[in-house]
């Protein structure tokens, strides 16, 4: 089965707690390039930057990226995915992935993973990523997103609570996992189909989505399927804070 897909990555410029994110320097080079860059070593036919922002389209286009001008009022990335695809005109089984504007260090082969993952489980809508939790403070911390799968790799839940709960382990300890329990952390990163996108859209949000704040949720809720399976290669976590810049900075040797 094929897995010819493209990239998008979502890249707005406001940003609550790091403003201007995808345009902050990192080794001489906005964080937007090092992203793109990243995803051109996948084997995406095409990569393209979503934006809501004059001033990231512009960078975008400086460095050769293609680039798009996108809604400024999308509530999600994934709303901006969809408008995306839909001005690219893709048919409705195009396998879309989205990278995260603000992962400068994510390997090329979790890009590849997801989209190959979706293009050989038809039965799924979306294809996302998860990686072994080994620290009990990871697990009971809400930042960091849970989720349980079934036998055949399909998730059943996404939480920031502890998931699942064990019950009589926990009643008595909190500070060691119960042996046995394959306790795994969620990566966001995600490929979708196309036609998926413009019904996960069409939808709205729904109220678990909400209550959790985990969009993936929406999915679940209409009965959709997400393959989940475990990341051949962890993506070191993205930027969110100044401190997070200031330690991509260091890795990348700025």
């Amino acid at each position: 089965m094929s897995s010819a897909y493209t990239v998008v990555i979502p890249a707005r410029y406001a940003s609550s707690r790091l403003p201007g994110k995808p345009l902050q320097d990192i080794a001489g080079k906005p964080m937007i390039r090092h992203v793109w860059e990243q995803a051109c070593k996948s084997g995406a036919q095409r990569v393209v930057v979503a934006t809501d922002d004059q001033r990231i389209l512009e960078a975008c286009k400086g460095f050769g990226a293609e680039a798009l001008l996108t809604q400024v009022e999308h509530n999600s990335g994934t709303d901006r995915l969809a408008e995306v695809a839909q001005k690219l005109g893709l048919p409705a089984d195009a396998i879309v992935v989205n990278v995260q504007g603000d992962e400068p260090l994510i390997p090329p082969s979790v890009i590849d993973q997801v989209a190959r993952n979706l293009a050989g489980h038809p039965e799924a809508a979306i294809a996302t990523l998860a990686e072994p939790i080994s620290d009990p403070q990871a697990l009971f911390n809400p930042n960091v997103v849970k989720v349980l799968s079934d036998i055949d790799g399909l998730a059943l839940a996404f939480s920031r609570a502890p998931l699942p709960w064990a019950r009589d382990e926990f009643a008595h300890d909190r500070d060691a996992l119960p042996p046995g329990v394959p306790y795994r952390r969620h990566i966001g990163i995600y490929a979708y189909r196309a036609g998926f996108l413009a019904d996960f859209v069409a939808w709205g949000p729904c109220w678990l989505e909400n209550t959790e704040c985990l969009e993936q949720l929406r999915a679940l809720w209409h009965g959709k399927r997400i393959h989940v399976a475990d990341a051949v290669e962890a993506p070191p976590t993205g930027v969110d804070t100044a401190e997070d810049l200031e330690r991509v900075r260091k890795l990348l040797g700025a």
